[in-house]
């Protein structure tokens, strides 16, 4: 993967637990300070870019698209001081289906049906035309005034509207 690199906890959250290695020397000090907290490290190669995408993804659909801008001067989208507080955090800005590029919205699906059909976050990098996935999020936020900037209160119609759906199945024995 090369230096510079990140590291990360498989069940972080928030970018707690995410280290972005600038040094050789750095490695073996932050490799064991991850593996204190859990048995397996996740390495991706560093790819700075100004924002990243999300692709919120219910059903096989793709539901909302956003743009999570780094914070000031930072790699990330939250800053966080040396006590882990967040010291800083970056916009979003939230975009229709159709206004995402193509690539970022089937790269996200493909991701995403890997797993199944619940309710996804798909974080994505985008250097040029070619896209990353970042983490497939099985527990994505979705914030008032963020992510439902676009469809609103249908955003939460959409998934209630697929739980229920899932539930009344359920009781009927189909189980789809």
């Amino acid at each position: 993967l090369g230096i510079p690199v990140i590291l990360k906890q498989p069940d972080s959250a928030f970018s707690m637990g995410v280290t972005k290695i600038e040094r050789e020397d750095e490695l073996e000090e932050v490799v064991s300070r991850l593996l204190e907290k859990s048995d397996l490290i996740v390495g991706q190669e560093f790819l700075p870019t100004d924002f990243d995408w999300r692709v919120g993804i219910c059903d096989r659909r793709p539901l909302f698209v956003c743009r999570y801008h780094m914070a000031s001067r930072h790699w990330q989208v939250i800053k966080r001081d040396e006590a882990g507080n967040t010291s800083g955090e970056g916009s979003v800005d939230t975009l229709s289906i159709s206004e995402a590029p193509d690539e970022v919205i089937k790269t996200a699906l493909k991701a995403a049906n890997l797993i199944g059909d619940g309710l996804y976050g798909v974080d994505i990098k985008q250097v040029g035309q070619k896209c990353y996935v970042i983490e497939v999020n099985d527990n994505p936020n979705i914030d008032a005034g963020s992510e439902d900037q676009v469809l609103k209160d249908a955003l939460y119609r959409e998934i209630m509207g697929t739980f229920l759906k899932r539930i009344e199945n359920r009781k009927r024995g189909l189980y789809t």
